[in-house]
């Protein structure tokens, strides 16, 4: 299937496959180190990060959130079926409720680094597309993550098509 028929979170998982996760390949465990103690600017100066914003078609108006989303990815060493905030949450969490509020209600670098801990709580080990697409529509995905941080499905709307960060693992 080509990139332009698959949604942002699948296409997230592809580049996170190819450019992060085999870490035993020098340049993956180059550029995932670069990514996560870069600057801003200069995480947009990475190729594979341009390569990545040209597959889900971000204009450079949303620069912020490709960085965001670049250097979380990078953070993660293992993709799973669970999402980050069943990962965090549930009947015994990981991340205190509290923290959480703050993750939710958090904007810009702060979100970021809530997220950064919060995937470091869950041992960096997520479902990378049901978060790639979730950092991108994050005002959608809040309420979605309520739900999941307390172990529950998030209600079905008849009226709204399935999001692409329900996807499973490839």
């Amino acid at each position: 299937m080509s990139e332009e028929k698959k949604g942002p979170g699948a296409i997230a998982l592809g580049w996170w496959s190819r450019e992060i996760a085999p870490r035993d390949i020098p340049a993956a465990k180059g550029l995932s180190a670069r990514l996560r103690r870069a600057a801003p600017l200069a995480v947009l100066c990475e190729p594979a990060v341009i390569q990545l914003a040209h597959a889900l078609a971000l204009p450079p108006g949303r620069a912020d959130q490709l960085v965001r989303l670049s250097t979380l990815l990078a953070e993660i060493r293992e993709n799973s079926a669970e999402t980050l905030a069943r990962r965090v949450g549930g009947a015994e969490p990981v991340l205190s409720s509290l923290r959480f509020q703050r993750l939710l209600r958090a904007e810009g670098e702060e979100l970021t680094d809530h997220l950064r801990r919060a995937i470091i709580m869950a041992d960096r080990r997520c479902n990378v597309a049901a978060l790639a697409a979730d950092l991108l529509n994050w005002e959608a995905a809040r309420p979605r993550w309520c739900f999941h941080y307390f172990g529950a499905d998030a209600p079905a709307r008849a009226d709204v098509p399935a999001k692409d960060s329900e996807e499973k693992t490839e």
